[in-house]
């Protein structure tokens, strides 16, 4: 039987309740991924958010504007501008001035950023599977389900709470 959080913490406590606790588990399982993944992708130089606008970028099949790279990430990465930056100094991304408005321009992942996810995409498949090999597909599917429930009830608690705050 799989530890339980309040022991993986050493918190003596209770929780003040179940929300809370499967609040905090949630981070703690998100962390023990984002902590797998950049140790998956630290021997190529590469972050987590580097690595996710690579995969924007050829799954885009075409330039994109910066801040659409920023509205498609995982997580919210407020220096997208220097996100790119080092994409570019890596030569993974080109930028690509918009001829019809000069603020804005457009990324496209490079030969060398499509070799580089070639070369990942193993790589971090196995990783993915790690989680695979740790639950059934039935739960798997499970928590597919429950996670979309989960961020589909926050994303309109959020908008909700920010529309608040900006008419206050």
């Amino acid at each position: 039987m799989p530890r339980r959080l309040q022991e993986e913490i050493r918190q003596t406590r209770p929780f003040r309740n179940a929300a809370q606790e499967a609040s905090l588990s949630l981070l703690r399982t998100a962390d023990l991924f984002r902590r797998l993944g950049a140790a998956t992708l630290a021997p190529h130089d590469l972050t987590l958010q580097q690595y996710n606008v690579l995969r924007i970028l050829r799954g885009a099949n075409g330039p994109l504007p910066t801040l659409e790279i920023a509205e498609r990430m995982l997580e919210q990465a407020p220096g997208i501008t220097r996100l790119v930056d080092r994409l570019e100094a890596k030569q993974l991304v080109e930028r690509i001035p918009c001829k019809t408005d000069r603020r804005q321009v457009h990324c496209r992942i490079s030969a060398t950023g499509l070799e580089l996810l070639e070369t990942l995409d193993p790589v971090m498949e196995e990783a993915d599977g790690l989680l695979a090999r740790a639950l059934s597909p039935e739960q798997l599917q499970q928590l597919i389900d429950t996670l979309a429930a989960a961020r589909e009830a926050l994303t309109a608690d959020l908008t909700a709470l920010t529309e608040t705050h900006q008419n206050a």
